[in-house]
């Protein structure tokens, strides 16, 4: 089985601890999950048993999403199609598109990196927020096929992340997308490249990034989180979660970047000023170690001047759209998803 550690490595979980005031009231799981719960336990104890990561990658597929309940039909509302991009060292790698029968000509392109700890997962981790996005005629998806840990490790999943969104801005016209107009978007380990590129094309001088959408994110490795600072007391809390745990969640970290040192190139919270990024939406989940990165993330955007839309749910785990499909707060995430998407794709050009 996926090797595992007896105990978390980089967070004392055993402290005495009580919950903090900001944000420990999220836990309190709601009944939909718990009667969930015992199911989705069972679920991922199956993958995490396999003998190792790409063992979990070919159990876990890549079939398409399900849609949730009242959701959109994606094979009458969304088109897709698999093109390919050159890397820096010359690996061709995979983009899948998502747009609407009737896309708009020059449409903002929401370029999309998906889950998985940097280790598993492919488009369809994340499918149901794809073809979300994709039914606004103003808008194309692109989702990225980034190279995968232990296999590939950091830096390497970014590097192919920035080259991939470096050829979907040179071959705009391909995409049908304005190069100009570009949000970078992600749920967990894709939300940490998202955070991530948003820096970097601040940084290298790259145009065109009008928006950030940060699901769920993992933000700042657990080693480096300025606990003095802002409350973390999710990972705590939630170190025993079904979805993601704490030894788990560490799994997913070593394999990515066994040695990890202080670097906002895997820690966006690290970045020595977050001044002139792009707006940002981030939507976290209350039963989630993230949880509390999530807020001061937002907490440090907001210092910078940049403009956020953070929402916490109460009661639900990481990623629990795709997992909770019938939940209450499920078509509330996407109804704020599209409705800030269509805030930034007909906004002016921000932050970039």
């Amino acid at each position: 089985m996926v090797q595992l550690k007896d105990k978390p490595e980089y967070v004392d979980v055993d402290a005495d601890f009580k919950p903090l005031p900001k944000y420990g009231h999220l836990s309190e799981k709601t009944p939909e999950f718990l009667a969930a719960e015992p199911a989705i336990k069972a679920a991922y104890d199956q993958l995490w048993a396999l003998p190792d990561f790409p063992a979990f990658r070919q159990a876990a597929g890549d079939a398409d999403a399900v849609m949730p309940p009242a959701g959109p039909d994606r094979y009458r509302e969304v088109t897709t199609e698999l093109l390919h991009f050159p890397t820096r060292d010359g690996q061709l790698l995979e983009l899948k598109v998502y747009k609407s029968p009737n896309a708009a000509p020059d449409a903002t392109l929401v370029y999309r990196m998906h889950g998985g700890g940097h280790v598993v997962g492919r488009h369809e981790t994340d499918g149901a927020e794809n073809v979300y996005a994709a039914t606004n005629p103003n808008i194309v998806v692109v989702s990225v096929d980034y190279r995968l840990a232990p296999e590939f490790r950091f830096p390497i999943p970014i590097y192919d992340c920035y080259d991939g969104l470096l050829w979907c801005k040179e071959n705009a016209k391909v995409l049908g997308i304005n190069p100009e107009k570009i949000i970078v978007a992600g749920s967990s380990a894709g939300a940490n490249c998202a955070a991530v590129l948003a820096i970097m094309a601040r940084d290298d001088g790259i145009t065109g990034i009008v928006g950030q959408v940060l699901h769920f994110p993992a933000l700042c490795h657990p080693k480096f989180f300025p606990r003095d600072r802002y409350e973390y007391g999710s990972f705590v809390q939630n170190a025993e979660n079904c979805v993601l745990s704490a030894v788990r969640l560490e799994a997913f970290f070593d394999a990515y970047n066994p040695n990890p040192e202080p670097d906002h190139g895997h820690s966006p919270l690290l970045a020595a000023s977050h001044a002139n990024l792009p707006p940002a939406l981030i939507q976290c989940a209350g039963v989630d170690i993230f949880r509390d990165e999530a807020f001061a993330y937002a907490e440090l955007l907001k210092a910078a001047g940049v403009e956020v839309e953070i929402y916490g749910y109460q009661g639900v785990p990481h990623c629990f759209p795709a997992i909770l499909l019938a939940h209450p707060s499920t078509p509330v995430f996407y109804k704020r998803f599209n409705d800030s998407l269509k805030r930034l794709a007909t906004s002016s050009s921000q932050g970039q």
